[in-house]
């Protein structure tokens, strides 16, 4: 008799028990078989009726089960698709869900090698109330974050979210915020703090007052109330979000996570910007919730060591396979490191096998020792336009080779005002009357706080395209199509009536900068020198540091450095982006560290004498920062940092510029270091000729160097000049074949020997 079919068996259930036949031939495996048995009511469990077949049924229901298991497979749609169908020949349809999910709960534990309740760290839960318990599955793209992972929360509790650059993180805090994880319960108010990474034109554009009142529901003077208490005064609630600094930007996220008064509260680097008054403030406000749970990415080590209650660890076991899983520990992060020595690097940079590697800064034109300032301010001011007051009074700063200074002050000081300065975005407003010097050839890499925005206009693109079209001109594409270098409507206009065609070059003549002029319709022998005050009194200031940018990048050797896949990977290298995110991946997927590790990297493509670091702590792993350290230490050009990490500044720089009440101390000296910047322009061995390079790598080449001959006597025989010789390697290098032949003096319609490439000029007159 069958409970399907009766005393006369149908063709399926005959065909099911062939099946069970055949398997009970085979011996099952017992520890699988064993929690089966133990899952099963217990009538079912105990039965002895050999007729029933359910020895069968449960023996191939094991190896169905093993070969789940052995596959890591524990999804429960899963199990429930591909053991009810047998085993509900032996139990009811109303105990079958419970009695498959139960059994695959005891066989993950079992298979994995530990018990839930230790793995991920569940103890005493102090009778707090529990906001949810779930398992899940996380993915960002293709790529598998988190498989079959655990996730307990308790009210009032404080977990510190822990994991290397990449792991997932800020993913799984924005799943949590949109209510997209498996099982997420409904009806739970999140309020998420991002790392602002991310730049919003439209975010920006928004006032600062009205935005908080839309996006809490809150009223007008509940408002400005809490702004106050993060000592915000009228102009900025009346300004533009855009128009605040970072670490202000930062205050106001959080002033709209505490008005929300969320169940959940997700913090993404918090402390990136702040100074520390307002550390201490948000230390204080966290540790006095007790009905709201917190969830904190940070790198902050002191800061996690002061809010956190509990930590939740990305963490990869051999018996897991390749994926990590979550796992709890229960106490501050000084707790968690003694159960897990290996993440000392939480609190000591320099414990990392992680390395960087810079390129040497290379020659600096007249610099001969490693004290010679290629900078100097003296009685400098600056004021914004239309403001009342300046924001810096009289400035007295130099820097050399050596020097290595942090820059340190509150909020809003001035701190990036004076590093804009430095890098060229703006002037003295005094200028003319102070001294302010900077070395024409002086190469800076500048990673500014939101250094980010530019990476978001390549999204879809690779780390190595996006260098690639940044540097393929030989020169730093981003930074002249920047504001601070792009030629406005109006000098545009100057240049026109000027008849300015190009600037051909620049010398020091009597210890004024001169730059060689070429003018429209005026031959080439009749180019004039202008000083550099004559060409900034007609307007070409943009026009100049154009191309004063263009001469630092040649000096740097760019217009030579092949920009190839393999020799933009080879320094991507050198900076930790492996080939896998730096060749094969997109800039969409990197994480936030992983984008710092690409803007340094693009930074330092043109081998710069100084590097300029505005709040280089607030993406990098602890890992990551112990490497950027080791790497500052090593390098052979100036640091300038703007950190409210001391940890990390301290362990570069022994010199303090203090930013306050609009002066600037110093403290501090730099120690003198070895001259490294001697290295002549850096000669690259060509990997292919260009027509291959194209083809083979997908890159881009930076001339048509390799398709010309050079210049050495012209079609009649005589010896070019220096100068003849200068105008046609530019020609050459722009492919203008036209110049190339008028410089050699080729007649029309003939063609010159050892030089067919350049025709016979035909083709280029009927064009």
């Amino acid at each position: 008799f069958h409970r399907c079919c009766g005393p006369s068996i149908c063709r399926s259930c005959y065909q099911n028990t062939q099946v069970f036949l055949t398997m009970a031939m085979l011996e099952p495996p017992q520890t699988i078989l064993e929690l089966l048995r133990e899952s099963l009511p217990d009538d079912v469990a105990s039965s002895d009726d050999a007729d029933s077949g359910s020895d069968e049924v449960l023996a191939y229901t094991a190896f169905l089960a093993a070969g789940l298991a052995d596959s890591h497979e524990f999804d429960a749609s899963v199990w429930s698709e591909a053991l009810e169908p047998y085993l509900s020949s032996l139990l009811e349809n109303s105990h079958l869900n419970q009695v498959v999910d139960t059994f695959r709960q005891a066989t993950e534990q079992a298979t994995m090698g530990l018990d839930d309740a230790d793995s991920y760290g569940d103890e005493d839960d102090d009778g707090a109330e529990e906001v949810c318990d779930l398992r899940f599955n996380l993915a960002y793209g293709g790529k598998i974050l988190l498989h079959q992972t655990k996730l307990r929360l308790l009210r009032g509790h404080r977990y510190g979210l822990v994991g290397q650059n990449g792991a997932g993180k800020t993913t799984l805090m924005t799943a949590i915020t949109n209510g997209k994880l498996e099982g997420w319960p409904t009806g739970i108010r999140t309020a998420y703090v991002d790392s602002g990474s991310n730049v919003d034109p439209n975010h920006e554009a928004r006032h600062v007052l009205e935005y908080l009142q839309d996006s809490t529901s809150h009223s007008k003077e509940e408002c400005i109330a809490r702004l106050q208490e993060l000592k915000f005064n009228k102009d900025m609630m009346e300004g533009t979000i855009g128009e605040l600094s970072g670490g202000w930007q930062m205050k106001l996220r959080l002033i709209r996570a505490v008005l929300i008064d969320a169940d959940i509260l997700l913090l993404d680097e918090p402390t990136n910007h702040l100074d520390a008054s307002t550390v201490d403030w948000l230390v204080d406000y966290l540790t006095n919730l007790n009905d709201t749970t917190v969830i904190t990415v940070s790198h902050d080590t002191p800061f996690m060591e002061k809010i956190c209650t509990d930590i939740i660890h990305y963490e990869q076991r051999d018996v897991w396979g390749p994926h990590r899983k979550l796992v709890h520990y229960k106490g501050k992060m000084s707790e968690f490191v003694k159960r897990q020595p290996q993440a000392k690097h939480y609190f000591e940079l320099a414990t990392t096998d992680l390395k960087f590697k810079f390129p040497d800064p290379g020659r600096l034109e007249g610099v001969k020792t490693s004290t010679q300032k290629f900078l100097e301010m003296e009685h400098v001011n600056f004021c914004y336009p239309g403001a009342d007051k300046n924001t810096l009074n009289d400035v007295f700063l130099k820097m050399t080779l050596s020097s290595r200074v942090a820059i340190l002050g509150a909020n809003g000081a001035g701190k990036t005002t004076l590093v804009k300065m430095i890098v060229g975005e703006t002037q003295p407003t005094n200028l003319g009357v102070c001294k302010f010097y900077i070395h024409p050839n002086l190469r800076v890499a500048y990673v500014a706080q939101h250094a980010f925005y530019h990476l978001e206009q390549h999204i879809n693109d690779s780390p190595v395209s996006y260098i690639q079209w940044r540097f393929k001109d030989g020169w730093d594409k981003e930074k002249i199509d920047s504001a601070a270098y792009r030629i406005s409507e109006e000098e545009q206009k100057a240049i026109d009536d000027f008849q300015l065609e190009d600037i051909w070059s620049r010398r020091v003549r009597a210890g004024k900068v001169e730059y060689e002029v070429k003018k429209k319709n005026i031959r080439e022998k009749d180019n004039r020198y202008y000083t550099k005050d004559e060409l900034l009194a007609m307007g070409f200031e943009h026009l100049l540091k154009q191309t004063d940018e263009k001469i630092a990048a040649r000096e740097a050797g760019l217009d030579l450095r092949p920009v190839t896949t393999t020799e933009i990977q080879k320094h991507l290298d050198d900076f930790g982006l492996t080939q896998e995110f730096g060749t094969y991946g997109k800039i969409r997927g990197l994480s936030g560290g992983q984008k710092v590790k690409l803007v340094l990297a693009a930074a330092m493509w043109n081998c710069p004498h100084l590097l300029i670091l505005d709040e280089p702590t607030n993406y990098l792993d602890r890992e990551a920062l112990g490497a950027l350290s080791a790497a500052l230490n090593e390098w052979g050009g100036a640091v300038l940092m703007i950190s409210h990490n001391k940890e990390f500044y301290s362990s570069v720089c022994k010199e303090e510029w203090i930013v306050a009440d609009g002066t600037v101390s110093i403290q501090g000296l730099s120690n003198e270091r070895a001259m490294k910047a001697v290295a002549k322009k850096k000669k690259f061995e060509k990997e292919l000729d260009a027509a291959e390079t194209l083809e083979k790598a997908g890159g881009n080449v930076n001339a048509h160097g390799d398709k010309y001959k050079d210049a050495t006597t012209n079609f009649w025989g005589k010896t070019v000049s220096k100068k003849e010789a200068r105008n046609y390697e530019k020609a050459k290098k722009k492919g203008d074949v036209a110049q190339m032949r008028k410089m050699l003096q080729i007649p029309m319609g003939k063609v010159m020997p050892g030089y067919e490439e350049l025709g016979d000029g035909k083709d280029l007159e009927s064009n």
